[in-house]
Formats: structure tokens, C-alpha cells, sequence
């Protein structure tokens, strides 16, 4: 089913439901019809005045999601990207917005980084008004992008990236056009961080933010955003039911400013193919199954900083399982401890940049060494 039919097709349920639903949301005869006028009596036989029943009425009606959509809208608004495309995209200062690379690249897709790269798009903002808008920055590694306005709307607002981590558990609110619908909200939690989320590049995006929040087509490039108003997050992708994820604000706090400045970002690169040392993995190389830690070397990438300085694995069959055996456990990077991919990925993308020297601490042959790599630019995919 493509955009436009997905989106005719949600329009017409929404005009169903409301068609369906006049008489429960508008009609004198539902209970909770806040412009009802009929005096309700008192205790003491008297009226309440309708005044006060539709104050009420609307105070019961608004919640704290109301005091952040209304805070937060106004930065909101519609990227369209030629006859079809569309997204999410929010005011960061006064004259950028931030999206995602895949909305401004047309008929991207996970793992498949060619389509025709939008140079221009249209914004359309909270108060209907439109403006044309400039691509100036994108990262395919992050699924980031910038667009420049050179007038925003005299209602814009902007808003600005949290500068602390989410917790897991926190409430949060996704705000955004799915299938075209402008401006509408959705509400849940935090439901894990420090994830690894597929990119448009084929290399997982690290640090990555996931919650129940609804997420659909056209969300994506909009902010997840805390009850205070902050941005969490820029939402990715929605994996499943109650299942989405976005782009940590760590992250893009990193990346937008080089978007904006120079119109690319440059990730740090290793040179590296790992997994954990699991039990299994952990007999097979003599060390302590029972408290297996650690990334084992598959292999290194010719011509990498890694190449000649980690040691690669060989593949060695062990209860019946191909694993790898020999090469070098990581055990810290940095100083760090690193004993998952999401570790190792969010410092190497949070912590450094091309041309530092790290020291990566591994075990080889049972004996610990730190061994100094000088990273590099990540390659293009």
C-alpha cells in the first residue's frame, strides 16, 4: 500500500469515527458534554451555575500533555519532499529544523542508502503557512538532516535537546504528522535506552531512545519530548505494536551543530567486527564461563585503524555451535568498560572523534594489554 493510499485509508476511518461518534462527543444527551447548560441542584436546593459546570468540565479536560503539546507545537511542522513524500520535522533555532535523513531522501530505506536526495522541501507549520525550505546538512549514519527557512512564521517557537540522559520509565510525548495528520500527539514512557537501531547506512545508530509512544509513517524527524518540554529524542522508526525508537539527544546534540556549520558530520571509526562472549564462547577461549564478559575480535577491516593493532578470531566448531576462537576480548575502550555492542558503539559515537588515539584494553592469549588505536573517519556506505 503506498503513503498516499495508507493515508486516504486512515482518513477515512477518521471520518468515520467521527461521523459515528457526533451524538456521544457533541450531542446534549452524553453525560460528560461540558457545554451542557441544564443547572445541576445543590445540596441546599439551589442551581450550580452553568458558568462554573463548563469551567469544570474543562479543567477535568486538560493535563499536563496539554501544557507540552501547547509549548511545543508551535516549533512543529510538515516536511513534504516532492509530490509524495512527508515527515516531522522541529524548530532548533531561528532559522533550522531538524528531520531525519531518510525524510529528505525519497525512497530510502533501511540498509539501502541510494535514492534521490531532496536538495529542497516544504515546511508547513502549526498556523497552516508554508515556506520553502533548504536540505544544508545530512548524516546518513545517524539519520539526521537539517533544513534552513529564511523567514520562519511570527508564531514559531523552538524548542532545545535535553541535556540529560531519559530514564527508563519517564513519560513522554510524541508529536508529529502520521500519515499526514498534522499536529497530532501521542503519549507513553521511556521503555528502554542505550539501544542499537537499524540506519539508512546498514551500521545500527547507538544510544538510541525506545518507547510505547505511538509512532507511525509521518512521524518520523519529530521530536520525543519529556513533560518539561526538553527534546529527548528525534523519533526513527516504530518497530512494532507499543514498539518505537528514536535518535538520542546526546547524540544529535553532536551531530546537528556540524550539520548546520558544515553540512556533514564525521563518525569515529574502528575498523572492527565483534560479538559478546557468551558462556559457550567463553569455554572455548579458557576463560570464566560463569561470568562471561567482554567483546571477542572477529575481524578487522583491512586498511582500518584496527588492522595490525586487535587480533581477529578463527571459527572453531564447540557443542555443536560455530564460534569464534582466539581472537582479542575487548574489555574497555577509553578506560570504559564495554561488555555489550551498545556500550562499545555509544562511547566510540559519543565520546570521540576521528583522529583521537584510544586505548582499547583486551585480553590475548590470558594476559591483559592495552593497545592504542588511532581512529579515523567512518567511510561512506
Amino acid at each position: 500500500m503506498t503513503d498516499s493510499m495508507r493515508r486516504r485509508a486512515v482518513l477515512g476511518v477518521v471520518g468515520s469515527a467521527l461521523a459515528a461518534g457526533c451524538s456521544g462527543f457533541g450531542g446534549s444527551d452524553s453525560p460528560d458534554d461540558s457545554s451542557a447548560t441544564t443547572d445541576a441542584p445543590t445540596e441546599s436546593g439551589g442551581t450550580t451555575s452553568p458558568t462554573v459546570t463548563r469551567s469544570l468540565s474543562t479543567a477535568r479536560a486538560e493535563s499536563v500533555y496539554t501544557e507540552v503539546y501547547r509549548d511545543v507545537s508551535p516549533a512543529i511542522a510538515q516536511v513534504v519532499v516532492g509530490s509524495g513524500g512527508q515527515g516531522t520535522g522541529f524548530v532548533v533555532d531561528d532559522r533550522h529544523l531538524v528531520t531525519n535523513y531518510h525524510v529528505v531522501t525519497p525512497g530510502v530505506s533501511t540498509g539501502s542508502p541510494t535514492g534521490p536526495a531532496a536538495e529542497e522541501v516544504s515546511v508547513r507549520f502549526e498556523d497552516a503557512s508554508q515556506r520553502a525550505a533548504r536540505v544544508v546538512g545530512r548524516d546518513i549514519f545517524a539519520d539526521l538532516a537539517v533544513v534552513r527557512v529564511e523567514d520562519l512564521p511570527d508564531g514559531a517557537a523552538q524548542v532545545s535537546f535535553a541535556d540529560r540522559d531519559p530514564v527508563i520509565g519517564q513519560e513522554v510525548v510524541a508529536i508529529g504528522n502520521p500519515y499526514g495528520l498534522a499536529g497530532s500527539v501521542s503519549a507513553g514512557i521511556v521503555s528502554g535506552t542505550d539501544r542499537l537501531i537499524p540506519s539508512p547506512a546498514g551500521v545500527p545508530i547507538p544510544d538510541a531512545i525506545q518507547t510505547d509512544a505511538a509512532v507511525n509513517p509521518g512521524n518520523s524527524g519529530g521530536p520525543l519530548v519529556g513533560l518539561g518540554g526538553d527534546v529527548l529524542g528525534v523519533v526513527n522508526s516504530g518497530g512494532g505494536d507499543n514498539i518505537a525508537f528514536a535518535i538520542s539527544a546526546p547524540l544529535a546534540r553532536r551531530v546537528v551543530p556540524a550539520l548546520v556549520e558544515s553540512g556533514t558530520f564525521e563518525h569515529s571509526f574502528v575498523g572492527v567486527s565483534l560479538t559478546e562472549v557468551t558462556p559457550t564462547v567463553a569455554r572455548a577461549n579458557d576463560l570464566a564461563a560463569d561470568r562471561p564478559r567482554g567483546l571477542i575480535v572477529l575481524r578487522t577491516v583491512p586498511g582500518s585503524p584496527a588492522e595490525g593493532v586487535l587480533r581477529g578470531s578463527s571459527q572453531e566448531q564447540v557443542d555443536d555451535v560455530t564460534v569464534p576462537v582466539g581472537g582479542d576480548v575487548v574489555l574497555e575502550l577509553g578506560g570504559q568498560p564495554v561488555d555489550t555492542l551498545e556500550a562499545f558503539s555509544a562511547y566510540l559515537a559519543l565520546e570521540t572523534s576521528p583522529g583521537d588515539t584510544v586505548g582499547v584494553t583486551v585480553l590475548r592469549n590470558g594476559e591483559r594489554r592495552t593497545l592504542d588505536v588511532t581512529l579515523t573517519d567512518r567511510p561512506a556506505p
